[in-house]
């Protein structure tokens, strides 16, 4: 088995086959964890009492007996390792077990205390499977250690293979429920971003087996209020049934108590869960009608970072903030300079306390803003701190039309963004109608992937509910399920 390295990419001025050969050299990461393919034997791992290690087809097998009451009760670990405070590592590895246990990882100090930098609870089943855990380091020391603890299990085999544990590039800061807004523009520049450094394969989609479907949807809960209705067998196969995101703001309460919840609940399913967060101060601040928003600058702050710590180690995507870049007409250049303080803010925050998050600032849509200038938007706003933008949410666009605003956008962010696109009601496109519009039907579901380069088509507005007062739902106020609503997409009436 071949160890496995990260090589960073050549910068656009890297003009000669040398140059780049040279490049590549240097940019190698070191890789701090030492016999990782167990090409030569099982040393420097060590192994606690109550465990057995040996190799197995060039991997490490390591025999747990069960009755255990501590994880850490039967464990396997490298010391040695040296950290930065501050900086960002990744530590990776492929992972299985004879029978489908849970275990938990850690990078932390190989002495009391035993401050830990990183602790995630690991899902295991007899499928090898690649692992792979973004973090900063909150310790600075040349005595830490990565280890495995397997107890609190029946007895069980697991075996591990290809551990790499590497500092990684961590990005600068950038400068500093529907949308209601109608087009603007103003002039475009060509920006650039850091380079993503995890790959679609990786990340939290790795971590997970698939998308989380919510069971507190506002679909799921109607269907089971309404079982005897004639359409809730329906809505249910048709939209209740599919992952979709659920949305935070002012209505969440104890915001990091909800994410919590919520992140928690896919996580113990080994699901990928889709949140939003929505609630900047001036929410729809061209008067549509889900304006609202936390009350000033510092407590969106206080809010999105209690988000972001409600994430903490667990595997999420989040989309930020849907609108917030695209109605600057109708906001002053003070308010305009405080939004983006508060976004960047928001990056960061998802950037340095949910590193298995990968997060998406939202983009607007393809008949709103000029890509160009969404690119300025989105670069002032701290998209070079975060995986990417998103880009149709709530709205109707298809996603050819969709996928190519957002390739453009992605052009003058230098090509190094990752972006996803709301399918939720895009299935007839758009006919120009914002606002509940008639003749609109569902999109492809959730998945990984799609048309024109998407890195997911997501359904990120919830099929169903309202977009205000308005349209084919005159009297349903914004963010309400409305059966009715959810049948006409579903017919495409």
């Amino acid at each position: 088995m071949r160890l496995l390295t990260r090589l960073m990419a050549v910068t656009a001025s890297t003009v000669t086959v040398l140059s780049v050969t040279a490049a590549v050299s240097a940019a190698a990461a070191p890789e701090l964890v030492v016999n990782g393919t167990f090409g030569s034997g099982t040393a420097p791992w060590w192994k606690s009492a109550n465990t057995t290690m040996a190799l197995d087809a060039e991997r490490l097998r390591v025999n747990v007996p069960g009755g255990t009451a501590n994880p850490w009760d039967a464990m396997i670990g490298h010391n040695d390792i040296k950290l930065t405070s501050g900086k960002a590592y990744k530590l990776s590895f492929d992972a299985s077990a004879s029978a489908p246990v849970t275990a938990v990882t850690t990078v932390q100090l190989a002495n009391s205390p035993y401050t830990n930098t990183l602790t995630k609870t690991i899902s295991l089943t007899t499928t090898s499977k690649r692992f792979s855990f973004p973090f900063t380091s909150s310790l600075s020391t040349s005595g830490g250690q990565v280890s495995f603890q397997l107890g609190k299990n029946a007895g069980f085999s697991f075996y591990l293979d290809n551990v790499s544990l590497t500092e990684t590039s961590s990005a600068s800061p950038s400068p500093t429920p529907s949308p209601t807004t109608t087009p603007t523009a103003s002039p475009t520049t060509s920006p650039t971003t850091t380079p993503k450094p995890e790959e679609p394969g990786s990340g939290p989609v790795a971590m997970t087996d698939g998308f989380y479907v919510d069971p507190q949807s506002n679909p799921a809960i109607w269907v089971r209020a309404n079982a005897g209705d004639s359409r809730a067998a329906r809505i249910k196969s048709s939209i209740s049934d599919k992952p979709m995101a659920r949305w935070f703001g002012n209505w969440s309460g104890d915001v990091g108590a909800a994410v919590s919840r919520h992140v928690a609940a896919a996580d113990a399913a080994n699901k990928l869960p889709v949140l939003v967060a929505y609630n900047i101060p001036g929410r729809d601040a061209c008067g549509g009608h889900s304006g609202g928003g936390a009350g000033s600058e510092s407590a969106y702050k206080t809010w999105i970072s209690a988000f972001a710590s409600g994430i903490g180690n667990r595997p999420a995507i989040v989309v930020i903030e849907p609108d917030s870049l695209g109605d600057f007409g109708c906001m002053t250049d003070p308010a305009i300079q405080a939004r983006n303080r508060m976004l960047v803010y928001a990056t960061q925050q998802f950037r340095d306390k949910a590193p298995n998050a990968w997060a998406y600032l939202d983009g607007g849509n393809a008949g709103w803003v000029a890509a160009g200038t969404m690119a300025t938007r989105l670069k002032n706003a701290g998209v070079g701190n975060i995986r990417g933008f998103s880009v149709n949410v709530s709205n109707y666009y298809t996603t050819a039309q969709s996928a190519t605003y957002a390739s453009s956008v992605n052009a003058s962010l230098g090509g190094t963004a990752a972006f996803v696109i709301d399918t939720s009601r895009n299935g007839n496109g758009s006919n120009g109608e914002w606002c509940n519009p008639a003749g609109r039907k569902l999109g492809t579901p959730t998945q990984l992937g799609g048309g024109g380069g998407a890195e997911m088509l997501l359904w990120v507005k919830i099929p169903g509910d309202s977009d205000g007062n308005c349209g084919i739902a005159p009297n349903v106020p914004a963010g309400q399920f409305s059966p009715a609503i959810a049948i006409r997409l579903i017919d495409g009436t």
